[in-house]
């Protein structure tokens, strides 16, 4: 089989298309035949380094794909079956803990960016009815995470107000997710064609926060005493401003890292406001079995910005890495 393998030293210009043995299915596994991954940037930072993984790791922590054969024990799927990867593979169900988050496919164990992988089949879920490989396999990480997020951790309801931050993959279904529970959506971005983009996917209110440096303190006007519940991408960069933007009360749903890993974060705010800040790092099988029903029942389609072969996948990061994406990138085999 052909897989994408990151050689150290990790780099972009150092992910090796190169052939490797067909896997098999053993006890309790099912062999997928993977059609379709999509780009996260927790698998950005495996293939730069950011992460360290073993020599030669196969990335990409999404995958979805066919069931071509099924190894001893396996009664939940058979072959022709279509199968979506997890996230955390030995998560099934109740809150996080370490032995529930470790093996990760892409980072702690091979991912799927191979035309063939062998795994438990407690590691996979069906697809959504009517959802082709592609899109599904934009679901695992940024969906589930945009999940967990909104209805999981801050329960919204109908009538919240919920603030997003740019055009990525969570931050797109987040919208997506908060504005079919009934919630109102302020979204934010630099870039105005990126923001007519958002109007048309629902968002009620744009802010330009290159326009409005101040854009947290705007978010509040908008929603009169704060918005309810904040889906935080930027980390340590973009915290004050959520800070300032949730209501006494509300809800911080810290998802990401992008404007910083670390930094100065205005405690007295959060302490003064009674604010929740939330840790968020995926979900369950579970959560993701419940999110895909509530997809079937709302029509909710991903937003995909672009697709690349598997011989590409270094572009596809590149494209990535520039930041001009709307939406999720994929990998189609």
């Amino acid at each position: 089989m052909k897989v994408a393998a990151v050689k150290s030293p990790a780099g972009l210009g150092n992910i090796v298309i190169e052939t490797r043995p067909d896997p098999v299915a053993g006890p309790g596994q099912i062999l997928v035949r993977v059609h379709a991954s999509s780009l996260n940037f927790h698998d950005y930072a495996v293939v730069v380094g950011q992460i360290p993984t073993a020599d030669g790791r196969i990335p990409m922590s999404d995958g979805a794909g066919e069931v071509v054969a099924v190894g001893d024990g396996v009664t939940a799927f058979a072959p022709g079956d279509k199968v979506l990867s997890l996230f955390f593979p030995n998560w099934a169900t109740g809150r996080p803990s370490f032995e529930r988050m470790v093996g990760v496919p892409g980072d702690h164990a091979d991912g799927f960016a191979a035309e063939l992988v062998a795994a438990p089949a407690s590691a996979f879920t069906r697809l959504p009815a009517g959802w082709d490989y592609r899109e599904a396999a934009t679901l695992p990480c940024a969906a589930l995470t945009a999940w967990r997020a909104l209805m999981v951790e801050a329960r919204i309801k109908p009538g919240d107000v919920v603030l997003t931050q740019g055009t990525g993959g969570v931050s797109i279904f987040a919208l997506q997710f908060a504005k079919a529970a009934g919630a109102t959506v302020i979204s934010t971005s630099s870039s105005a064609e990126k923001l007519a983009r958002l109007k048309t996917l629902g968002a009620d209110h744009l802010i330009n926060y290159k326009e409005q440096p101040e854009w947290g303190q705007a978010a509040a006007v908008l929603a009169k005493r704060g918005v309810d519940v904040v889906v935080e991408v930027g980390g340590a960069g973009t915290m004050a401003q959520s800070l300032q933007a949730v209501r006494i009360s509300g809800h911080i749903s810290l998802i990401g890292v992008l404007a910083g890993w670390a930094g100065e974060v205005p405690t007295a705010v959060a302490m003064g406001k009674n604010v929740a800040i939330k840790g968020v790092t995926v979900g369950s099988r579970e959560h993701q079995e419940d999110m895909i029903r509530a997809i079937e029942a709302t029509g909710i389609r991903p937003v995909i910005d672009s697709s690349f072969p598997l011989d590409r996948i270094g572009e596809a990061f590149a494209h990535q890495a520039a930041h001009k994406h709307f939406g999720k990138i994929c990998l189609e085999f």
